[in-house]
């Protein structure tokens, strides 16, 4: 130890100046870790990895145009979901859920309010549904609807997952008895971000409380002409490919179980439904069909089953494969399901290129002749919404 008084308050002084610079450092890391957001990790297991999109619809008297937009744009959506990756590449499944409200025959104790699919990946019931749907008078009770969603679908809790709801449609948003405060709350705990899509014109959105909507859940805010309908349809020389593709591909499913060829069919009646909506829409459709992280139907084919469980077969028992199966020994199916898998890949991948073929077709006819700007529609809004929102975490749309 030094002894001399002058060269102690000397080290005394260094000591101390030493201290001050590392309490001052420590500080600063500690406000930096604060005042930055999270990077997010993807702690989630790759094959755990969800998107959740709750889709609420106003289906009360003023609103067939809506829904007509609904059926015609759900495609759309989902091919935007379909190109979403991580930051490691992995890409997230997607699952949809289904609200109404608005409809007078409801349960009046829901708010009436219904649950019309639960989370699923089954997107042909979806579209089905969809088309189902007429409009009806009634009571649009905004928070009673977020809410019940809220409570009902088996939200994630993971907190690395893209968790999303969309609520459409108008009259006062603060109709009700359950406010939409109560149901902002459950959203921000459950990490579920809510946008609010008026049907009608800005001014009218801020006159019906809709805008604060937007501040729920951390989401956004727009609105749109929900009576438009005069869609491009441009024709373009990838259409009959498309089609022809499409057909192929339908031709690689192979349905078992007490509701498997019932679901082959129904694949077939919902191309027909969307062709219907126009060649825009059958394209759209087609196209998310290509994506194996959107459109998988698990539950009745054969090859997506196999593909999530290579097990699969094994465990199956004889008497749920088709009658073309039962015959032959688990080696024989499985090969013969990895010769459609190896085909529905190479179909999959022609169809992606030649939408997106299509899509550059498209860019440069509307821009050799650029006409007004478009009308905001729920295709537009609920891409733009998705684009930017995905970023919190820490992924893009390609």
């Amino acid at each position: 130890m030094c002894k001399h008084p002058a060269r102690r308050i000397l080290y005394q002084i260094i000591f101390m100046n030493l201290a001050v610079k590392t309490f001052v450092a420590a500080s600063a890391l500690t406000l930096f870790s604060f005042s930055t957001p999270s990077v997010n990790n993807h702690t989630t297991p790759p094959e755990q990895r969800k998107i959740q999109v709750a889709i609420l619809l106003d289906v009360s008297g003023s609103m067939q145009g809506l829904i007509e937009q609904a059926k015609a744009q759900l495609w759309n959506m989902v091919s935007t979901l379909g190109r979403v990756r991580c930051s490691d590449k992995v890409t997230p499944q997607v699952e949809l859920a289904l609200y109404e409200y608005g409809r007078t025959t409801n349960d009046v104790s829901k708010g009436y309010v219904k649950q019309l699919s639960p989370f699923t990946t089954d997107l042909d019931a979806v579209s089905k549904i969809l088309f189902s749907l007429r409009t009806n008078g009634g009571e649009e009770y905004c928070g009673q609807v977020i809410y019940s969603s809220l409570d009902e679908l088996g939200w994630s809790t993971e907190p690395d997952m893209y968790k999303v709801i969309f609520i459409a449609g108008n009259e006062d948003f603060l109709q009700g008895n359950l406010h939409f405060t109560k149901a902002c709350t459950k959203a921000k705990e459950k990490g579920v971000i809510v946008n609010t899509i008026y049907c009608g014109s800005y001014d009218m959105a801020v006159k019906e409380h809709w805008i604060l909507g937007g501040e729920c859940g951390e989401g956004s805010f727009t609105h749109i002409n929900h009576n438009y309908n005069n869609f491009d349809d441009i024709p373009t020389p990838f259409d009959a490919t498309l089609v022809q593709l499409n057909t192929k591909l339908n031709a690689t499913y192979v349905g078992y179980g007490t509701l498997g060829s019932a679901n082959v069919v129904r694949q077939q009646e919902v191309d027909m439904l969307n062709s219907s909506q126009g060649k825009k829409t059958a394209m759209k459709r087609t196209e998310a069909k290509a994506k194996a992280n959107v459109y998988s139907n698990s539950s009745w084919d054969m090859v997506d089953a196999f593909k999530a469980d290579s097990t699969f077969i094994v465990k199956m028992d004889k008497s749920q494969l088709p009658d073309s199966l039962r015959n032959k020994s688990v080696v024989e199916v499985q090969q013969f399901i990895k010769t459609k898998t190896e085909e529905r890949s190479l179909i999959q991948k022609q169809i992606l290129d030649a939408s997106a073929n299509r899509s550059k077709y498209i860019f440069e006819q509307k821009t050799a002749t650029p006409g007004s700007n478009p009308e905001k529609t729920l295709e537009t809004e609920i891409e733009n919404i998705i684009r930017t929102q995905v970023k919190r975490f820490n992924m893009t749309v390609e």
